[in-house]
């Protein structure tokens, strides 16, 4: 049996290596987890042994899942959303696990079923993947259409609901013979555990929290928080309720404070990573020769529990109001199995409270696993599937179609804004100011119906497909504007406006300069990055009021815009800066002191090569004076003080380089 340091290395290797291969393959990594487990565990390879030990470690995992969910619970969002929370999604959950629970009772008559374990499976089966879903939804640019706010209530309501489901299932462990006495006094003790937690604990987290922040310490408010996650799920578990109980309870008292936001920042990457570990784990339950002897069970219980699935979600959309379509996607994105219900299912088998038997646990960890695996090419081709069953879809298009050409037949010339947020408001405003044509493109209904009831052009369409734009006229258009600040939806949008109308102006907004390079080569005429242009407002309003010309002020303004702001593109790092991720990799300055004895003295900027590792040299400051641009023909002198511009792996091999240390590898 391998020891604690071999284990994590091993969890960690082959983990890393599946997840790679899943991403690769455009898979959810959730998936890439459960392969690895399963393929180390004792069923297959044998590597790690399915021990207590390696269960209680992946326990922190659905620790710091609960936790995030919640720090995302929020009394206003739940006010707002509650005829979908708390009606189609209360409806969901209740019906999937009546139905269930129903079809228990019918298989106690052939074998033996006991309520305990049906309500498990219930429970496990009414679960959707939150994970997989919400990403995807955010990567087709569905959140705000109409089925996509249906999906969002739902999995909001399915994630409130397994709080109550991890009180109950314990209980439903500890005393079959007396099941109404254990379960009262399990919602008892949970509801003066959660009281007490709730009542004292809001009155001091935010105090606690503002105590912890004024010390400056990033390392101090990570160890807090940790204190906070781990001591709430620890006083929960001494009260013999879950874990993820006290951890949920964590997150709902830090949202009430000022610091959810940065929480939510710092506990990501030990939420994924633990969260990942617990998937491991969860897949080192499967027995592949379980699954092979019995697979006709695992297609069965794969295929049969989403078609009911999603007839059920689908058919409970329509009674709430959706149209077909819409309907039918809410149940197309719904129907797959989900992350809680592993949660769920985790401490049931034969090492857990036994409520589950384990060639039972063995079918359903598969048949959810592929349903999961089919969730992402099920959602893909959701558009297709809609179209093929509902006649009353082709309509709804051609209906939306209508209205966005009814907006534009009457305009040539014009605006074509898409996105009518903040910033395509005001832009409206500007347009109308000067008597512009504008025809605008939102997936907001409720923002849509407003901003036409009062005289705005504005229509329903999403703005990244082709035929939307089409009748939005954009080839009849002088300029098409975005106004969402994320890239990869700009990008989207981009793609089809250069492949119907590559001649077309278009500017993009952006949040900063992080992405101004892949949005001009995806086709951006300008872009405008929201931070340069704050700072440039800012500059020029001091400059005024310094005294400085207003000529000379717009004509700095204009030379740093047609530079595409390359005076701005890069800052000098503080403790208090967000981190560099993989996919926000900003240009930095970097100040380098030439030491003496460093290798660089004497040599020329060219000499050195550091020019070729993508890094400009900005400045030199030379006893005290400061020269903008060297040359590459400028040798450097003892005591210069030189200023890069580049990305940190860059600039950290040129200073190497530069002082002559070994780890510049020459």
């Amino acid at each position: 049996m391998p020891n604690a340091l071999e284990l994590s290395l091993i969890l960690m290797l082959v983990a890393v290596l599946a997840v790679s291969l899943f991403r690769h393959w455009k898979l959810p990594a959730m998936l890439g987890y459960l392969f690895a487990g399963t393929l180390i565990g004792p069923y297959s390879l044998g590597i790690v042994p399915d021990t207590a030990e390696t269960r209680h470690l992946a326990e922190f995992g659905v620790v710091f899942l609960m936790f995030s969910i919640g720090l995302e619970f929020s009394l206003p969002k739940l006010h707002a959303m509650r005829r979908v929370v708390f009606g189609l999604g209360l409806a969901q959950v209740s019906l999937t696990m009546l139905g269930v629970m129903g079809l228990g009772l019918l298989a106690s008559y052939f074998f033996d079923v006991p309520f305990s374990t049906a309500f498990v499976l219930a429970g496990a089966a009414a679960m959707s993947s939150t994970a997989i879903v919400s990403k995807l939804l955010s990567e087709r640019l569905e959140l705000d259409s109409p089925h996509g706010r249906q999906i969002m209530g739902i999995l909001l309501f399915q994630d409130l609901a397994v709080v109550p489901l991890l009180i109950i299932i314990p209980a439903l462990g500890q005393d079959a013979g007396n099941l109404t006495l254990t379960l009262s006094l399990a919602m008892v003790k949970a509801a003066l555990v959660l009281g007490l937690m709730l009542v004292f604990g809001q009155r001091m987290m935010n105090w606690w929290m503002t105590f912890v922040a004024r010390s400056k310490s990033q390392e101090l408010f990570v160890l807090n928080v940790l204190l906070i996650t781990l001591g709430l799920a620890w006083l929960t578990e001494l009260a013999e309720l879950s874990l993820a109980l006290g951890a949920f309870v964590a997150g709902i008292l830090i949202a009430e404070t000022q610091y959810k936001h940065q929480v939510e920042e710092d506990i990501k990457p030990f939420r994924d990573v633990l969260l990942g570990l617990f998937f491991v784990t969860t897949g080192m339950l499967l027995n592949p020769q379980a699954v092979i002897d019995n697979w006709y069970w695992v297609i069965g219980l794969a295929v049969l529990p989403v078609l009911a699935k999603l007839i059920l979600i689908a058919a409970l959309a329509r009674v709430f109001g959706a149209n077909t379509g819409t309907a039918m996607r809410t149940g197309i994105y719904l129907a797959q199995a989900g992350e809680f219900g592993f949660v769920l299912l985790a401490n049931t088998g034969s090492a857990g409270f036994g409520l589950v038997p384990d060639p039972w646990l063995q079918t359903i960890t598969a048949s959810m696993v592929l349903s999961m695996l089919a969730a992402p090419f099920m959602i893909q081709h959701a558009d297709r599937i809609v179209l093929r069953f509902s006649s009353q879809e082709w309509l709804q298009k051609s209906l939306e179609l209508h209205q966005i050409a009814q907006k534009s037949l009457s305009s040539t010339k014009h605006v074509l804004i898409c996105g009518f947020g903040r910033s395509g408001q005001h832009l409206a405003r500007l347009l109308n100011r000067e008597d512009l044509d504008y025809v605008a493109l939102d997936l907001d209904p409720d923002r849509i119906r407003e901003a036409t009831a009062a005289g705005d052009s504005v229509v329903f369409g999403d703005a990244a497909k082709r035929e939307t734009l089409v009748a939005a006229g954009l080839l009849r258009a002088s300029c098409v504007v975005v106004t969402f600040a994320e890239f990869k939806s700009a990008e989207k949008v981009l793609i089809a406006v250069r492949a119907l109308a590559p001649n077309v102006p278009v500017v993009v907004r952006t949040y900063d300069e992080s992405d101004l390079e892949k949005l001009i080569a995806a086709g951006a005429t300008e872009v405008v990055p929201e931070i340069l242009e704050g700072s440039l407002m800012l500059g020029s309003q001091a400059l005024m009021l310094l005294g400085v010309p207003v000529s000379r002020v717009v004509k700095q303004i204009r030379a740093i815009r047609e530079s595409r702001y390359q005076m701005f593109r890069g800052v000098f790092r503080g403790v208090d800066d967000e981190a560099d991720t993989p996919e926000n990799q900003w240009v930095r300055l970097h100040s380098v002191f030439v030491e003496p004895g460093a290798s660089g003295v004497g040599k020329s900027l060219a000499e050195l090569g550091i020019l070729d590792l993508d890094i400009e040299v900005s400045a030199i400051r030379r006893r005290g004076i400061r020269g903008g641009d060297p040359s590459p023909d400028t040798q450097l002198e003892s005591g210069d003080i030189l200023v890069l511009k580049g990305q940190p792996d860059s600039l950290s091999l040129a200073e190497a380089i530069i002082l002559g240390r070994k780890s510049a590898g020459r």
